[in-house]
């Protein structure tokens, strides 16, 4: 996804969370809401990745904010380097899809500690397309009333990952903390 397409999906969900019946957000947070905020697009955050199969594909339970317990399967591993240093995160794989949760460096102070997630996309030739740009908050991030898996140990970073959603503007989001997070 190229910026421009990047930016109007960005402004899309704002939309969402401003005015749909189906928004994450409470009315009072919806009369507040001011939008959404993210890093600036980075093409270089758009990576194309050679996986590496996880041979033992058996599942793992995942503690949520609501401390309930979901299943997932380790599908494959990837590794890249940022901030001059090897990065391994896990994607896992669900009856919906892909699902790539993952805690940076930038957790708490600038993204939401309990982790942002992704839908990486499996291309025709075996390799993942990750779009860190596309990186998004849980719905919990956004107010208690919401259940939402807490990143595994394996997809904790110190690196910074500096594209994507950050942390709600606090003049409209309920304040969280976010169980079961050290980073």
């Amino acid at each position: 996804m190229n910026e421009t397409e990047s930016l109007a999906l960005r402004a899309l969900k704002d939309q969402q969370f401003r005015a749909s019946p189906d928004s994450p957000l409470t009315e009072e947070q919806q009369e507040k809401f001011t939008g959404l905020s993210y890093y600036p697009y980075d093409p270089n955050m758009v990576l194309t990745l050679n996986v590496v199969p996880v041979t033992e594909n058996r599942p793992i339970q995942i503690m949520t904010t609501t401390n309930d317990i979901r299943v997932y399967n380790r599908y494959a591993t990837f590794t890249f380097t940022l901030e001059g240093q090897p990065v391994t995160l896990t994607i896992y794989e669900s009856p919906h899809g892909y699902f790539l949760p993952f805690v940076d460096g930038s957790a708490p102070d600038e993204t939401y500690p309990a982790g942002r997630y992704l839908e990486p996309e499996e291309l025709a030739d075996g390799r993942f397309l990750v779009d860190f740009n596309q990186a998004y908050n849980p719905l919990c991030a956004y107010n208690d009333g919401w259940n939402c898996p807490i990143t595994p140990p394996e997809n904790r970073t110190n690196a910074h990952i500096r594209a994507g959603e950050m942390n709600p503007d606090p003049a409209w989001a309920e304040s969280h903390s976010a169980p079961n997070s050290p980073v």
